[in-house]
Formats: C-alpha cells, structure tokens, sequence
C-alpha cells in the first residue's frame, strides 16, 4: 500500500480505488449479483470452506454489532465506521490469500515442487473461495 494509505484510515473506497488504477476512489460501482453453481451445475452442492478463522469471524461480528448500536447515537459515524470495518473484512481476506499464495508458490519452487494432490488441494480452495465470493 502507498504512505498515503496508511496515514488514513482504510476505506472501501480505498481498496476499490487501489483495485482500478486510475478510478477516482469516489466513483460508482456497479453491482453484478452472479448465480453461483457447484460443478454439477446446481447452487449449494457443493460444501465451501469458511474465510475466516471463528475466531476472526467472531472478533468481525462483535465489531459489526457495535458498529449497529452506535448507530442510535451517531448515524453518520456509525456508517463511516461500518465502511472501515468492512475495508478491513477485504484487506484481512486478501492477506490470508496472499499468505496461501505465497505457501504454494514455495511448494511450486522446492526442489521437489509441488504434488498433484497438494496443487489439487489448492484448486479446490480456490475455487471455493470463487465461489463464496460470487455468491456474496
């Protein structure tokens, strides 16, 4: 991330911004809501591994719930605050993912390099993660 980034605290419009070189961090994004299929062709087949540790989920959550409480008192920096914890939901996702990366990507360049299975294994988070994030 640039200085700019983390002298500020992280927005959604930030990781958007970052994503798309060259989009203004305050322009519009257009939804897309995919229908999301197993390999057989039907929704829901197909058992996806959690994102997140449950005790990652659970930490997000509490916050989330704070987040809706403060609501009553101070709308505005209720929602300022949902956006930043949701900027930190996608920031900690990619991190986990560059971490996975970055493991297979040690495999891949061992001596030995990488199984079938464990580049199989890998596919399959993937595409679970494809999944889980097409069907949000």
């Amino acid at each position: 991330m640039t200085q700019v980034m983390e002298d500020k605290t992280l927005t959604t419009a930030d990781l958007a911004a970052a994503a798309e070189p060259g989009r203004p961090a305050d322009a519009p994004v257009e939804e897309a809501r995919p229908k999301v299929t197993g390999p057989s062709g039907r929704a829901g087949d197909e058992q996806l591994a959690p994102l997140f540790s449950s005790d990652a989920a659970s930490d997000f959550q509490k916050r989330w719930d704070a987040v809706q409480i403060a609501f009553v008192d101070d709308p505005r920096q209720a929602v300022q605050r949902a956006d930043e914890l949701v900027a930190q939901v996608m920031k900690s996702l990619a991190e986990t993912f560059s971490n996975e990366r970055a493991k297979l990507e040690g495999q891949l360049n061992a001596k030995d390099g990488a199984s079938t299975e464990n580049l199989r294994v890998a596919l399959r988070r993937y595409r679970s993660f494809f999944q889980r994030l097409l069907a949000l």
